[in-house]
């Protein structure tokens, strides 16, 4: 077994993925980078997360594919023989926004089959590896972190298919809490608000109103992954260990109720 921690990271050679990929690379965690990109398409961030000496392999595939979230355990089990962190982090918006009385059936499989179905498979296959490992008595105590979304309370209508991925993780969150924590296994979500990534960029004008006229958030900035990335690695620490099934909102305090 390697001698280094070993982290599984979907969607991690970019946004926010990235951020949580370099931030354990530097606290010295062997990674494995999961995404849809070809690898020679991300090779400079992935570079960067090599730039801290721990081992790096980066696997282009696909969670809502059976044998892909199967080919990347394998491949994690031969280079590492150890998975000891699951970032639940790969997801994708709407290819368009259409108002919930117009959204189609295409739009919404694709955004459940990524972010719901793929999170949950891969997250029963990862936590079965677990298992396994700790049945054998190995030195280890996994930790599985979905992230998710201020979307997973927060109407959006012109985009519902996301908001119901994002409600969706909040249960598979409290599912395997439950189920795993028999075993030492925490599993924790982490709910990013408005976080300057790729994905937010379409809708940048529209935010820097909210947040710095409207006064949306409490904290008044934009979030960044390596906000995110920071709160991923308090719940690797173990300092958590009591806790799980727990709920970070990583939000600028959006989630505060004000009057």
């Amino acid at each position: 077994m390697y001698k280094h921690k070993t982290a599984l990271i979907t969607g991690g050679a970019s946004g926010i993925g990235l951020g949580i990929a370099l931030q354990l690379s530097s606290e010295g965690y062997a990674l494995a980078m999961m995404g849809r990109s070809p690898e020679k398409r991300v090779q400079e961030n992935i570079d960067k997360v090599k730039s801290f000496g721990t081992p790096v392999i980066y696997i282009s595939g696909d969670v809502t594919s059976d044998e892909s979230r199967k080919a990347i355990l394998q491949k994690i089990d031969t280079e590492f023989g150890r998975l000891d962190v699951l970032v639940n982090n790969a997801g994708v918006a709407p290819k368009v926004r259409m108002d919930i009385l117009e959204t189609t059936e295409e739009s919404f499989d694709f955004v459940l089959d990524i972010n719901l179905k793929g999170t949950f498979f891969l997250t029963q296959l990862a936590a079965n590896y677990m298992v396994n490992a700790v049945k054998k008595g190995l030195d280890m105590a996994p930790v599985i972190i979905n992230i998710s979304s201020i979307s997973a309370y927060t109407s959006s209508t012109m985009r519902g298919e996301y908001c119901i991925s994002k409600a969706g993780i909040g249960m598979i969150t409290a599912l395997f809490a439950d189920r795993l924590a028999e075993y030492g296994i925490n599993v924790y979500e982490v709910r990013p608000g408005i976080i300057a990534t790729d994905m937010t960029a379409g809708v940048k004008e529209k935010y820097d109103r909210l947040i710095l006229e409207a006064g949306i958030l409490p904290i008044r900035r934009w979030g960044t992954p390596e906000d995110v990335a920071n709160a991923v690695s308090v719940l690797c620490s173990g300092k958590l260990s009591y806790a799980t099934g727990e709920v970070l909102n990583i939000d600028g305090g959006f989630h505060i109720r004000r009057l």
